[in-house]
């Protein structure tokens, strides 16, 4: 009678740690997660431990997802984002301009730029590795979005990402919903005594193509310019909402919108009479857009301001 000869205890330990070895490789490479963005596709095979950002939308995204940051440009910060204005955080430059020195000092595992700093690219990926998360006026909300959902795969947040933007998702449904019933609408921002309108086409176009208000003008500059507009010109196009953004206030001056507004052009308008004249919040509309905080922000002050009216 043929006998089969059994393995040894010893050869099935080391053929169960080949195998093991072999799974746990297998899963390695699985968990290495490829982000495409504004300059290409960056592979990550272990999460960042240390990030460095030029980008406040960025910025608040991670804060909101509970990633910690080791260095940001120097200058105000939005209150919600206040932790990183004290001196424990190193400065790496301004939002336009790197200090290299001190970018180079910090060692960092992750450069994120976007907007201001992405002309800066090439030169901070050659530090460390680089991606550039700017988004386009065009395709604002989506670009966003998909910015925190891949911000959520490089440091392994999935869930919390999918659970804000599920969030924001339904906000922004219910308001659209809305919005498109309110009448025509007119965004304008000022700045040192000067105004500018800005319409579905331009940088804060997502008031109209995004969010569902009905644009009173709909030509007129596009991408970050918007046209150069007067009193008269609010008065002719009559429109039932007026939006404002207050630059100066967003980064610091004195705002000058509400008194600037405050004048018998204006005042004939339907927009001023109904009291349907919204001061939007100038941080998270021109510092900070496309972070999940400021876009939460800004969905829930929109539809605050259309149910009191």
């Amino acid at each position: 009678m043929k006998t089969t000869k059994r393995p040894s205890r010893f050869a099935m330990a080391v053929m169960a740690g080949v195998i093991s070895l072999g799974f746990s490789g297998f899963q390695a490479k699985a968990a290495d997660v490829t982000i495409k963005h504004s300059k290409g596709e960056t592979t990550f095979s272990q999460v960042p431990k240390k990030v460095l950002t030029f980008d406040l939308a960025t910025l608040d995204t991670l804060t909101a997802l509970g990633v910690d940051v080791a260095g940001v440009p120097a200058g105000n910060k939005p209150d919600y984002l206040s932790k990183y204005a004290g001196e424990d955080v190193a400065k790496i430059g301004t939002f336009f301009e790197p200090d290299y020195e001190a970018v180079n000092a910090a060692e960092p595992d992750l450069i994120i730029v976007a907007g201001r700093s992405s002309a800066k690219y090439a030169d901070l990926a050659k530090i460390a590795p680089t991606i550039d998360l700017t988004v386009s006026a065009e395709k604002f909300l989506p670009e966003a979005q998909e910015n925190v959902r891949n911000l959520g795969k490089i440091f392994g947040k999935q869930k919390e990402a999918e659970a804000l933007l599920e969030k924001l998702a339904a906000s922004t449904a219910d308001l659209k919903a809305k919005a498109g019933q309110q009448g025509k609408s007119l965004l304008v921002l000022t700045t040192g005594g000067k105004m500018s309108s800005y319409g579905p086409d331009s940088r804060f176009g997502m008031l109209f193509s995004d969010y569902g208000f009905v644009p009173a003008e709909t030509t007129g500059a596009k991408g970050t310019h918007g046209n150069p507009t007067s009193y008269e010109y609010i008065l002719e196009k009559n429109p039932e909402w007026l939006f404002v953004i207050d630059r100066d206030a967003a980064i610091g001056r004195d705002g000058a919108a509400r008194k600037m507004l405050d004048n018998d052009v204006v005042g004939q308008t339907t927009a001023w009479k109904n009291n349907h004249v919204v001061y939007l919040d100038p941080v998270a509309w021109y510092l900070v857009g496309g972070g999940i905080t400021a876009m939460q922000k800004s969905v829930d002050q929109l539809s605050k301001a259309i149910a009191s009216n």
